[in-house]
């Protein structure tokens, strides 16, 4: 089952070949974003601390795992800041990907309660690449390493909320990285492309009654050369205290989501998935699992965080 990701992995980086790599992917994109439009940036109101973690195809050995973690604050009733980190991580550390950005967002009124806010964000990443560490798995590999390649980037988005709704467009990365392989003179073999990627997001929340609220919600990520991603989803609020609803991953997964706000400050959320693939047929693939916290520094001024629920 172990070198079961020999396949996997291969199928991602290629023999000799063009491979674009996508960003990561979230479940609970709803509460991570940060990381996918910049003019998020301050819009909670209060300075927010989130952290998530996932855990793709548990049981399978060197299967991606993703860290984040993102800082964001109003500085002025106009002005937000922000920063976020990912670490992306494919075969035990075979391929390593390390990004850092700061964000901005100036935020312009529209209404009495409508926002229109525009972000754009600044930074990059480190990409290793050790493939010497397929030994592990009984596989040798005469591709060359990639050590710690600093690529820089910028990307830019527009946040549109209102007290019930929100919709977001944003190009995290525009630039097109290209690593090289080094042995070879000849430019056109390649071992990982960073193509640009359009993030669209929207949801709604429905007040059922003054105890339970709905709030569908849709993710889309277009990039070129890779298929179209669609995330639809769909949770109800209890009592302002607990979220549990079910999501839906186009041709891709299905999964469930559950958060609880355990105090006005301290928020976590938990997330599973079950590949609708082949993939997720297979028996040592446990499907995927995220966990979420959110904390948030609230003053005797803002003890309500409106709206709550995104």
């Amino acid at each position: 089952m172990k070198k079961q990701i020999i396949i996997l992995f291969f199928t991602f980086v290629g023999f000799e070949t063009v491979s674009a790599q996508q960003d990561a992917q979230y479940t609970q994109y709803m509460y991570n974003t940060l990381v996918v439009n910049p003019a998020y940036a301050g819009s909670r109101g209060v300075f927010s601390i989130g952290a998530l973690h996932r855990s793709q195809w548990v049981g399978l050995d060197g299967a991606p795992t993703t860290q984040t973690l993102n800082f964001h604050t109003p500085v002025s009733k106009r002005v937000g800041i922000g920063l976020s980190i990912i670490n992306d991580e494919i075969g035990n550390g075979t391929i390593q990907d390390n990004y850092f950005d700061a964000a901005f967002s100036y935020t312009i009124p529209t209404s009495d309660e409508g926002k229109l806010s525009f972000g754009l964000k600044a930074g990059g990443h480190f990409l290793n690449i050790d493939f010497s560490k397929l030994r592990n798995y009984g596989a040798e590999s005469n591709l060359p390493n990639i050590d710690n390649k600093f690529a820089p980037n910028f990307g830019a988005g527009v946040y549109y909320i209102i007290k019930q709704f929100y919709v977001g467009l944003s190009v995290p990365n525009f630039l097109r990285t290209e690593h090289f392989d080094n042995s070879n003179t000849n430019s056109s073999s390649l071992l990982a492309e960073e193509r640009m990627n359009i993030y669209f997001i929207t949801g709604y929340v429905f007040d059922l009654n003054p105890n339970l609220k709905l709030k569908p919600a849709t993710l889309v990520k277009v990039e070129q050369g890779a298929p179209l991603q669609i995330d639809v989803s769909a949770s109800f609020l209890i009592n302002e205290k607990f979220s549990l609803g079910s999501a839906y991953r186009w041709n891709a997964a299905v999964s469930a989501l559950f958060g609880v706000q355990l105090s006005d400050q301290f928020m976590l959320g938990l997330a599973y998935d079950r590949e609708v693939t082949d993939l997720g047929a297979t028996r040592f693939n446990d499907g995927s699992f995220e966990i979420f916290l959110r904390y948030e520094f609230l003053t005797r001024y803002k003890k309500v965080i409106t709206p709550r629920f995104f």
